[in-house]
């Protein structure tokens, strides 16, 4: 943990002045530290925790063939037309449960069939560009812990005197 005594924040810009009273390298030891002022009885409504420096993270997580792209269109296209005929069976007055049923089925087959078709086409027109599939994700480098100016003096004194810290 490094403490610091960093300007205002714009979090929330109906908030007072906010100052920098922890830096962590994750989010558990920033919660951590938050709970401990809870702890302490510190009005934690005076708290807030900000992840800082933000990078994208693309994890390749395998690779992409023909099979793969009809078999992840397909179930997007089921999806969507198993909702889309189970929401238009609903206004059916007379029997909707059947009716829904019915047109989920329906929605669903027809959704699978023209998802993989799309979803086939869309990798043979990538051209081998891209051939694999990733998750992206933000992530932090740091947490910081902000507190509003008039409280930010309690809060440094009341870590200062943490002794199970988790730097």
């Amino acid at each position: 943990m490094s403490e610091s005594s960093g300007g205002a924040s714009a979090v929330n810009p109906s908030r007072p002045d906010r100052r920098v009273v922890a830096t962590f390298d994750s989010y558990t030891d920033a919660e951590s530290a938050v709970d401990y002022l809870s702890d302490q009885h510190f009005a934690v409504n005076k708290l807030a925790i900000v992840g800082r420096d933000l990078e994208l993270i693309e994890q390749v997580v395998g690779r992409l063939h023909a099979g793969w792209a009809a078999l992840r269109g397909g179930a997007a296209g089921g999806l969507t037309g198993a909702l889309f005929g189970w929401i238009f069976g609903l206004f059916d007055w007379v029997q909707p449960l059947l009716t829904s049923l019915t047109l989920a089925f329906y929605g669903l087959v027809f959704g699978v069939v023209v998802g993989a078709l799309l979803g086939l086409l869309m990798y043979a027109l990538q051209g081998g560009r891209r051939d694999f599939t990733s998750i992206q994700s933000l992530q932090p480098r740091h947490y910081e812990v902000l507190a509003d100016v008039d409280a930010a003096d309690e809060a440094v004194r009341l870590l200062a005197g943490r002794t199970d810290r988790r730097d």
